[in-house]
């Protein structure tokens, strides 16, 4: 079994937050959930392992291109099932000022990432249109 960081423990509980906002755990959000995990070498039994698990601490990623990384991944989960709910925009902007982003900035920041996530833009891209 890998070593799962801390934060990588809480990147996963925040998906799953997110899945749950909108009070419809979908299909597709839980194959979204578990296809992030196997993009990362995390087995489905590692995940539910982590889901399920009474572990409550949280870390926020350090760098900035995690941070939009985990963010993104977040915006996508919220187009797993095609729809955009005000209470899944919410949690998106949330975790935003979570993770340190400025007030003002939320905004254009949660748009970006949704648009893009309806897209289907590959995170590569997506780093990239942030470093031109």
């Amino acid at each position: 079994m890998n070593e799962i960081t801390t934060e990588l423990k809480s990147h996963f509980l925040r998906l799953y937050q997110m899945a749950l906002a909108d009070n419809n755990f979908d299909v597709l959000e839980m194959k979204m959930l578990y296809k992030f995990a196997s993009d990362r070498n995390i087995s489905k039994e590692e995940l539910d392992s982590i889901l399920h698990s009474e572990y409550q601490e949280s870390t926020i990623p350090e760098t900035l291109e995690l941070k939009i990384e985990y963010l993104y991944d977040l915006a996508v989960m919220i187009w797993a099932d095609s729809v955009v709910t005000e209470d899944e925009i919410i949690t998106l902007k949330k975790y935003c000022i979570k993770f340190g982003f400025l007030n003002e900035n939320i905004e254009e920041i949660s748009s970006f990432l949704l648009e893009n996530a309806k897209n289907k833009t590959s995170k590569i891209e997506l780093l990239n249109q942030l470093k031109a």
